[in-house]
């Protein structure tokens, strides 16, 4: 058959969701990034950057692509390539921990915050055009690469100014604030890149999905498992290392 653009629908509420889970995974690792990281005897614990790492780049940006992936309604059949959504979400965590691992190593200063923001962008931009190339339909995707570079850009600039607010800010309210300003950045940038993409058909039985993909049913009971999963493991560190606290105090 000949070539089709296929015009794409957003549901709302998993838009708003999307949203909602980003700002949630990207308060929670500064929150720890600023609040637990630094230990002035031992130094940066290793342990909780990587924890920092999987809220920001597992929940606040991998978990939030997904939803917004499964948000993203094309009448066709669509599927995941199981390795290549793993490979996304390690990519996601491992830059995401080195960005505020090394911000928050020593204090922060504008240098290292000008290493640091792009970075946490980049994994931004990573992990979301690594998630839309695990995608699998009858088709493939034309792009407009003047949006792709928009997106990258303002991935880069908007995580640069939440790590700025995050760590400049010492109150809950502030923090809150630069976590919405993440949130913000990381569903700008993915919208920005699935607006760069226009869906091309080429295949005769639109609604056919292939053998071994994840279908967007069981993608998202993985998203809600990792959500569950991260916070649970953040939570058990963090009552750890307060009773830590405690017992050091008698």
């Amino acid at each position: 058959m000949n070539p089709e653009i296929l015009a794409a629908t957003y549901d709302p509420m998993l838009v708003l969701a999307s949203f909602l889970v980003s700002t949630a995974g990207a308060y929670t690792a500064l929150w720890v990034t600023a609040s637990m990281l630094k230990d002035q005897q031992r130094g940066a614990s290793k342990l909780n950057i990587f924890l920092a790492g999987l809220a920001l780049g597992g929940v606040g940006i991998w978990s939030m692509h997904f939803l917004g992936m499964i948000a993203y309604q094309v009448p066709m059949g669509v599927g995941y390539h199981p390795f290549e959504t793993l490979l996304s979400l390690v990519a996601a965590v491992a830059v995401s921990s080195v960005a505020l691992g090394y911000i928050a190593a020593e204090k922060v200063s504008f240098r290292r915050l000008l290493v640091a923001g792009p970075l946490a962008g980049l994994a931004v931009a990573a992990m979301h055009y690594l998630g839309m190339d695990a995608m699998r339909f009858g088709g493939y995707f034309d792009w407009s690469w003047n949006l792709v570079a928009l997106s990258v850009v303002i991935a880069m600039v908007a995580a640069t100014a939440a790590l700025w607010l995050a760590f400049h800010a010492h109150s809950r309210m502030h923090r809150v604030g630069a976590a919405v300003v993440m949130g913000a950045a990381v569903c700008t940038m993915h919208y920005t890149g699935m607006a760069a993409a226009s869906v091309i058909c080429t295949s005769s039985d639109r609604l056919s999905v292939g053998a071994g993909l994840l279908r967007p049913r069981e993608l998202s009971f993985y998203v809600i498992l990792m959500a569950i999963s991260i916070a649970t493991m953040i939570a058990v560190d963090v009552m750890m290392q307060r009773l830590q606290r405690a017992q050091l105090a008698k």
